[in-house]
Order: C-alpha cells, then sequence, then structure tokens
C-alpha cells in the first residue's frame, strides 16, 4: 500500500503541474497581469477549481464508503489565528510582489524557468525563519 499512496501523490503531482503549466499559472508574468486585473483567464481557471473541488469534496464521500487507497473521510478542523492572518497577508503580498506561487514556481522549473530559483530559495527561507522563530520550536 506504501507503493501505492507514493505512485498516487506522484500521479497526482504530475498532474497539478500539467494543469498549472496547461493554465500558464507556471508564468509570473501572466499571474501578474491577472493581479493587476487586465487578464481574467486565470479567474475562470481558479473558478474552474472551486466548482470541481467543492464537488468532488460533497459528493465523492457520499458516493464512496472509504478512499480508494485506505483510512477514512472527514473534516480537518480549521483554527485561525493571529499566526495564520499574519502568514497569509505575506503570502499574499510576495505573490502580488513577484507573481509566484510555490506549485507553479516548481512546475515551471520543470518548463525550464529556472529564473524561478529566486522566489524559491526565497520560499525556503521564510519558511525556515517561520520554523526558528515558531512557537513549537
Amino acid at each position: 500500500m506504501k507503493h501505492a499512496n507514493s505512485l498516487a501523490t506522484l500521479a497526482a503531482g504530475v498532474l497539478f503541474g500539467f494543469g498549472l503549466a496547461a493554465s500558464t499559472m507556471i508564468r509570473p508574468e501572466v499571474v501578474l497581469s491577472f493581479l493587476r486585473f487586465q487578464d481574467f483567464g486565470l479567474a475562470l481557471v481558479l473558478c474552474g477549481a472551486l466548482v470541481v473541488t467543492a464537488l468532488a469534496y460533497a459528493l465523492i464521500p457520499r458516493l464512496m464508503r472509504a478512499p480508494v487507497l485506505g483510512g477514512t473521510f472527514h473534516r480537518h478542523a480549521s483554527h485561525w489565528g493571529r499566526d495564520t492572518v499574519v502568514g497569509s497577508a505575506l503570502f499574499g503580498v510576495g505573490w502580488g510582489l513577484c507573481g509566484v506561487c510555490p506549485g507553479p514556481a516548481i512546475a515551471g522549473l520543470g518548463a525550464g524557468n529556472w529564473m524561478l530559483l529566486y522566489a524559491l530559495v526565497g520560499l525556503a527561507l521564510g519558511a525556515l525563519v517561520h520554523g526558528l522563530t515558531s512557537k513549537g520550536a
């Protein structure tokens, strides 16, 4: 079962990466034009993803007894606090300034856009600083 989980994770990641590339979300200039309200193509992509996800979360647990690879369906608790708001704001400002999100940046590297390494290094450093300064560390 461990190999099946790894294979499913790999397949989902590849599918996600191809989806990001097909939607041009791996190109920061496209993301920035969307954020400046100059191009609404990504709005259609995001709305489509939202509809598919909402339907999947609502219907799949009703149609299946358990997930295909084991476990159970359950709701995830949402814990909001100051750290969540501050982290979300920082992420949003970073996304707005450079037009790069972690998933599309990794997919963009796969497409040969090596300039995205700068953004990924910044993301990694931010995660490191958070890990070193968080209360749980």
